[in-house]
């Protein structure tokens, strides 16, 4: 199937021949792969957090903060992050609003617990920049990426600046009330700023662990379904096997079928073919009795003429019987021949025109490897070789002390191939029954060997 992903879509294909998954505008998906889609248009989200500055004084960032929030688009990293965690969650379900929440109001509490209310509301820039890099960390570990984030459109600013200066009068008065009154009122201070400090870090951790818990969860979705795949894709395979063994099956039926059909229609043949012949030559020998009866009777007839015709006569039916014996016997060639065609038109066509199994076949049956192995046995049969080993050895045999003497290198040369000449005849000799010229020598008396 070719699928197709808008604009604003990519498809995630995974399955056979895929490692990981692939990422795609379109492509085909193959059978045993499957294929999802996943938006990357950013969405809205608009939360309200509950923060406490670092004077321990709790406030509320009113629809803060507004934030564009999607897939990574210029990162193939960040796409393959987000089509792996993300994607198998509709992109405005709980689950993912629920992450991204989390995430975000994490990181501006911590940011805010560490400012004054007055350096929260004075340094917006500041603190807008702060929770947005933070935020942005942990958002790449999901693919995601904060297109606009437009912090402090705060509805209650002026209820928080009243409990701000509130807190002040009551700093006052408790100055006013004397060394033991700012003492017991620091004491209860302290004493809430460690309850809230205490509540704040359990909220906290229980956000952190709720993270976790749903990043868990979605990598282990993410292995249910990549085993689903490998398993089906495992069955796919062993199913596409067995069909094919199915097939080879028949195709092995189907030809020894084939096989048994071809040699008892060869066996037919071969004796249909032995009939006609047979009957063939019984036909011959009974029209060559016929004619000899009729020519000894013409013989006899002619026999009553007259002696001066009796010898053209006789010479003239002699040759009109070697003409009707040669015509006869083409006829019988030319029926031969045709039965011949018919015996090996019926063979051909048993083996379904193929000409080279029909060449082997005759040759097998006409005995010609037979007549070859007998012909190269009678080439062989008789034959006695004979090896004959001789030396021209180390002596000068032949040749006087002087003459090797006075000679020198030369002569002792010439005395070695004189010396290989008679064993070289007798050799010769023994091999082909050849004589060498008396005028080069005469072979040993084997008598002296």
């Amino acid at each position: 199937m070719y699928r197709v992903a808008s604009a604003s879509e990519y498809l995630v294909i995974t399955g056979i021949g895929i490692p990981d998954i692939k990422l795609a505008k379109k492509a085909w998906v193959l059978p045993g792969q499957s294929y999802t889609k996943f938006d990357l248009s950013p969405v809205n989200y608009t939360l309200e957090v509950q923060a406490m500055s670092a004077e321990k004084l709790p406030f509320i960032l009113l629809a803060t903060p507004t934030q564009h929030i999607g897939p990574r688009v210029d990162d193939k990293l960040s796409l393959f992050k987000y089509a792996k965690l993300i994607s198998p969650h509709e992109k405005l379900s709980n689950h993912v609003k629920e992450l991204v929440q989390g995430i975000i109001e994490g990181e501006t509490r911590v940011l805010a617990a560490s400012m004054t209310m007055e350096e929260v509301f004075k340094g917006t820039k500041e603190f807008k920049q702060e929770v947005f890099e933070k935020v942005q960390l942990e958002l790449n570990q999901f693919g995601l990426l904060i297109y606009n984030a437009n912090y402090f459109s705060y509805l209650g600013q002026k209820t928080q600046m009243e409990a701000a200066n509130q807190a002040k009068v009551d700093v006052a008065e408790a100055k006013m009330k004397g060394e033991v009154g700012a003492k017991l009122h620091g004491g209860k201070t302290l004493q809430n700023a460690a309850k809230i400090d205490a509540e704040t870090k359990i909220i906290s951790t229980q956000r952190q662990g709720d993270g976790k818990k749903e990043e868990i969860k979605v990598r282990t979705e993410v292995k249910i379904f990549e085993n689903l795949k490998e398993a089906e894709a495992t069955k796919a395979v062993a199913i596409r096997e067995a069909k094919l063994q199915m097939e080879v099956e028949q195709m092995n039926v189907l030809t020894r079928t084939e096989k048994l059909k071809a040699e008892f229609l060869s066996k037919a043949s071969v004796e249909y073919e032995t009939k006609v012949q047979e009957a063939n030559w019984k036909l011959y020998k009974i029209q060559k009795e016929a004619e000899g009866v009729l020519y000894g009777k013409e013989k006899e007839a002619g026999a009553q003429k007259a002696i001066a015709e009796a010898s053209s006569y006789a010479r003239q039916q002699l040759a009109d019987a070697e003409l009707y014996a040669k015509k006869k016997e083409a006829e019988g060639l030319v029926a031969l021949a045709q039965a011949q065609g018919i015996y090996l038109s019926t063979l051909l066509g048993a083996l379904g025109g193929n000409y080279g199994a029909l060449r082997d076949y005759l040759m097998i049956n006409g005995g010609m490897f037979q007549e070859m192995a007998k012909i190269n046995a009678e080439a062989i049969n008789g034959l006695h070789p004979k090896i004959s080993i001789w030396t021209s050895g180390n002596g000068d045999n032949g040749m006087g002390d002087g003459a090797a003497g006075s000679s020198g290198t030369t002569m002792k040369e010439v005395a070695g191939v004189y010396r290989m000449l008679p064993p070289l005849f007798k050799t010769v000799h023994e091999q082909t029954g050849m004589l060498p010229p008396a005028w080069m020598g005469s072979i040993p008396d084997s008598t002296t060997n």
